[in-house]
């Protein structure tokens, strides 16, 4: 099925029933599949045709969503970019995927103008201008869309079709362009309301950006599988979250790793946690202690899975089974019992590892990208074999569930010992008094490495660094310590949220001099208890 016949079906449930909810607008499925097949008319009167691709520079906004699947009506190719770019970065976007066409937010325009002119592909720039400001002779683009009618000529386009581009955070070099095929977003969408357990009564909350896949294939597409609602919020804030979420009744919520922590470290709220939240769905896998703590003090289920932007069908709990600690579930299923979905423990030779061997995870169904946008090598390296190869360590037991470690760069080899940095990151997260830490592997005059901590305390908390170590040392085994700790004001992160270690990582060369030190400061290694 293609995108545009998967939102035709979900529009037909219920044409007038509220689809999408944004600052405060509500917009009926019958008025979405409108303005996105005047969308569609609009690209198609500038030039765009199959396989042509169109870079959005959006927030969270309805006019994305309008866009990419107008786009997907002729058979091209959306290629979101991170708000949080400056102009070399678009710039390198937009040229490596050859945008035609920019449809820039009105306070991105200034970026966008220098992107564009970096990259002189780009033959068009729309403006969405929601705020009435002069676009100094930029075409509004939702003026643009009243002036055209409906789509009435579809584009011959295909399920296999390319929909989106999605460019990797960049974190090992240059990013890489994700081809998401329109079938594997359908293929999204009907698992993940399954795996929910949704129906059109739900309502699908996201605060994630829309330029991350998160956002595009679980909560814009599996609400449009059931003809659920969905209300978007531009950003997350941990403090407004819980507001945001009640008032606006939603029942299936998506977080990533961040956010549990963060709402952790909230203040209780002052009405109970009181909503109508029934699924939390995201990664990683967290303590079993925490994610009882969480479900049990804002009265909701948090369901743990395992994907990526290459491949959305990985793993996940099933509702109403018992957690197994630390896991992230079952290979996911897809409603059509002929769609098969695999996962497997390799070594570097891609020969399967018996159960409870940590070894790369593996990926291999239907709903899996065919590769990266005009990257050979990269293609062939990651697909090789026929199976995705994630880059992420991780091992099954005998029932097939899935335990994920870490990402293969991120582990740290200590003295003969693996060190999995999530891990010692969701001890410190547990210190009342941490609001965000980052854990990562810096050189050792022994060679192999050291553990370093990066803290972000509190506000109006203090920290002393013997207080970060003598945490740890009660808590882990005495070789996962922290040697290092450095207290940071805030940590670098992608637009997606994630931390950049690999940044953290090229500030901590000499040997970390100047930071805290366990082993100068005559802290032992193991600690008495």
């Amino acid at each position: 099925m293609t995108i545009g016949e998967f939102l035709d079906g979900a529009a037909s449930l219920n044409p007038r029933k509220t689809y999408l909810y944004f600052r405060g607008r509500e917009v009926s499925f019958r008025e979405f599949k409108d303005r996105s097949l005047r969308a569609a008319t609009l690209f198609r009167e500038l030039g765009i045709g199959r396989g042509d691709r169109v870079a959005l520079f959006l927030p969270n906004c309805p006019e994305f969503l309008y866009s990419w699947m107008g786009l997907s009506r002729l058979g091209a190719i959306c290629v979101p970019i991170n708000t949080a770019y400056k102009e070399e970065e678009g710039a390198f976007v937009l040229s490596s995927c050859g945008a035609k066409v920019l449809l820039a937010h009105q306070t991105l325009l200034g970026v966008a103008q220098q992107m564009r002119e970096l990259s002189p592909a780009v033959e068009k720039v729309l403006v969405v201008n929601d705020d009435g400001e002069s676009l100094h002779g930029f075409k509004d683009f939702l003026q643009e869309l009243r002036k055209r009618p409906p789509l009435s000529e579809p584009a011959e386009v295909t399920p296999q079709d390319i929909s989106m581009l999605l460019y990797t955070s960049g974190t090992t070099g240059r990013p890489k362009g994700v081809i998401v095929t329109q079938e594997m977003y359908v293929a999204a969408g009907q698992g993940f309301a399954t795996w929910v357990g949704a129906t059109s009564e739900d309502r699908f909350f996201t605060c994630l950006p829309l330029y991350h896949g998160n956002a595009q294939y679980y909560s814009t597409m599996g609400s449009l599988a059931v003809g659920a609602s969905l209300i978007l919020e531009e950003r997350f804030s941990a403090s407004r979250f819980w507001d945001q979420v009640r008032q606006s009744g939603a029942t299936v919520v998506n977080f990533i790793g961040m956010m549990l922590p963060l709402l952790m470290k909230q203040p209780e709220l002052k009405s109970g946690p009181v909503s109508a939240v029934r699924v939390f769905y995201g990664s990683p896998a967290f303590s079993p202690e925490l994610l009882t703590e969480f479900e049990k003090r804002f009265g909701t289920k948090v369901l743990i899975g395992y994907g990526l932007t290459e491949c959305c069908y990985g793993t996940i709990e099933r509702l109403g089974q018992e957690r197994r600690p630390r896991g992230s579930g079952l290979p996911r299923w897809h409603p059509d019992p002929r769609f098969k979905n695999e996962v497997r423990i390799v070594n570097e030779d891609n020969i399967p590892f018996p159960v409870g061997e940590v070894g790369e995870i593996v990926l291999r169904s239907p709903a899996l990208t065919p590769g990266y946008w005009q990257d050979e090598k990269q293609t062939r390296e990651a697909l090789r074999g026929g199976w995705f190869h994630t880059g992420d360590l991780g091992w099954m037991d005998r029932d097939g569930y899935l335990y994920f470690l870490d990402r293969k760069k991120d582990v740290i080899r200590r003295r003969g010992e693996n060190i999995s940095s999530l891990e010692v990151e969701e001890v410190l997260k547990r210190e009342p008094r941490i609001m965000d830490c980052a854990v990562v592997g810096v050189p050792s005059e022994l060679a192999e490495e050291e553990v370093k901590v990066y803290v972000v305390v509190r506000p109006g908390e203090q920290m002393k660094p013997e207080e970060v170590v003598y945490w740890c040392a009660e808590r882990l085994a005495h070789f996962k310590v922290p040697r290092y700790v450095e207290f940071r004001e805030e940590l670098p992160r992608t637009p997606s949220l994630r931390v950049r270690k690999e940044l953290l990582r090229q500030e901590s060369g000499d040997f970390n001099i100047g930071c805290f030190d366990r082993e100068k400061a005559g802290i032992p290694l193991r600690l008495p208890r």
